[in-house]
């Protein structure tokens, strides 16, 4: 059986339009690359947007990658986050297991990149507005969980549940006791944090989503200062309804009131690290 003809007007689809669909997805799997540093992918970006028929053709092809499209456009590239099935993918349980051999550890990771995202991005419509930047801060990552875990434990006290969880319990829960109870920095004899510490657990989620193309690194200040791009409010938009994100978000700690978002002062009882630098988000 031979192929259908092209319907009238509609130019056949040929060997060089798919390898340029094909180009523009390889494109979008760099994640550190963007169209302003590129000419041929800021051109297939134009196409894509330019060309329907073009635009459909590569999202054929991401689809077939097992690849979801979350935006194509100038500022993002060809934004794209992986499918489970997808050979693209990188779960969290896998970057976990490479992060900490312990499980207790693997949950601690899990809270620190959910209050990286929880901080970037504190109000709806700072994920809604294209134009805005979060910034975070290492030591004040850190702060916030210990503030998280704190809200925590008077929640528990409340309840009449603050009874230590078995270690592989689900939810934030399990984790925030251990949070609470490790050593922010742990320094070694030269200074160095120790990766199990809290600052050396949210570090390396801080890098791994600086490799993601998800933050970029602008100064060295308060442990690390980073800024947000656009491919990570894109993903941060896509788990904004998760129950975990909720959960943290309701603790208060990021309170929304008059249209700005603020982080409460930290309790001076709390052990921070020097230069906690908790930042605070402004409209």
């Amino acid at each position: 059986m031979h192929d259908a003809p092209p319907a009238e007007g509609r130019p056949a689809v040929t060997p060089a339009d798919v390898a340029d669909a094909a180009r523009l997805v390889s494109f979008g799997v760099q994640p550190k690359l963007l169209p302003a540093r590129d000419t041929e992918y800021a051109e297939l970006i134009r196409r894509y947007r330019d060309d329907p028929a073009f635009a459909r053709l590569a999202d054929a092809v991401a689809a077939g990658l097992g690849l979801i499209v979350l935006e194509v456009s100038a500022r993002a590239g060809m934004a794209v986050a992986a499918a489970e099935d997808s050979v693209f993918a990188v779960r969290m349980g896998d970057y976990s297991r490479r992060a900490a051999s312990e499980s207790t550890d693997r949950f601690l990771h899990g809270l620190a990149h959910l209050a990286v995202a929880a901080l970037a991005f504190p109000r709806p419509e700072d994920l809604a507005d294209d134009g805005y930047l979060g910034r975070i801060t290492v030591n004040g990552v850190d702060a916030f969980v210990r503030q998280a875990c704190r809200r925590l434990e008077e929640q528990a006290d409340v309840d009449g549940a603050n009874s230590d969880p078995v270690s592989d319990a689900p939810g934030l829960e399990a984790a925030w006791r251990v949070y609470a109870r490790r050593s922010a920095t742990g320094a070694t004899k030269d200074a160095r944090r120790l990766a199990g510490s809290t600052i050396g657990i949210v570090g390396k989620a801080v890098s791994f989503l600086v490799d993601s193309g998800f933050l970029q690194k602008t100064s060295d200040d308060s442990g690390g200062t980073y800024r947000t791009t656009a491919r990570y409010q894109l993903q941060v938009r896509d788990m904004a309804g998760s129950a975990a994100m909720a959960e943290l978000l309701a603790l208060g700690i990021v309170p929304v009131a008059d249209g700005s978002a603020t982080l409460l002062p930290p309790d001076d009882s709390e052990e921070l690290v020097t230069d906690a630098g908790l930042p605070f988000h402004n409209a």
